[in-house]
């Protein structure tokens, strides 16, 4: 385990959608004191649409999915992290946190930092009944099914939870949570 952060962190988990991938990480560049969290889909979407897991947060640390007890989530209850942010949200990662399910890092962290009363932001890439999207090669049209807008609207319902359906939206979410904890 790493040295403890002289004051507490955010923590920053991306799944597999290339949905707002840009720019989600747009803002995560622009942060200081943030810490990445990648799904094995996270970061295997990153590297399609040609970023670098590594390159937004230099001085940041960067936690991979590869360990089936989700090592990093002892970090959420020794208080480094004062927020989590899942943006982009994938419809899977949003069914596993609706259902209570922890089997990959990011749900594992999001249902820790639910226990320790971490307040959570996530941007569901399926809040709207149709939306274009960016695959790494063309724009696709995508039509979200019912019970993905479902578990979105049910999420919404959860204690700890802010659940935002674009980018703009948790850019000034996460800017005013930021200021609370300033």
């Amino acid at each position: 385990m790493q040295a403890r952060p002289e004051k507490p962190r955010l923590a920053w988990a991306i799944t597999g959608s290339g949905h707002y991938l840009k720019e989600c990480l747009e803002i995560v560049h622009e942060l200081d004191d943030v810490d990445l969290f990648y799904s094995r889909a996270g970061e295997e979407v990153v590297r399609m649409y040609g970023y670098d897991p590594k390159s937004f947060v230099p001085e940041g640390r960067v936690y991979r999915d590869r360990a089936a007890s989700s090592p990093p989530v002892g970090l959420f209850y020794r208080g480094d992290y004062h927020s989590l942010v899942v943006a982009p949200a994938t419809s899977n990662t949003v069914a596993k946190m609706v259902m209570g399910l922890s089997d990959t890092l990011v749900t594992n962290i999001y249902a820790q930092a639910g226990k320790c009363r971490i307040p959570s932001i996530v941007l569901a890439c399926d809040s709207e009944p149709e939306i274009d999207t960016p695959a790494p090669d063309r724009i696709v049209h995508v039509s979200p099914r019912a019970i993905d807008l479902q578990h979105t609207a049910t999420l919404k319902q959860f204690e700890a939870t802010t659940v935002v359906d674009n980018a703009d939206e948790l850019f000034n979410v996460l800017k005013q949570r930021l200021a609370e904890v300033g």
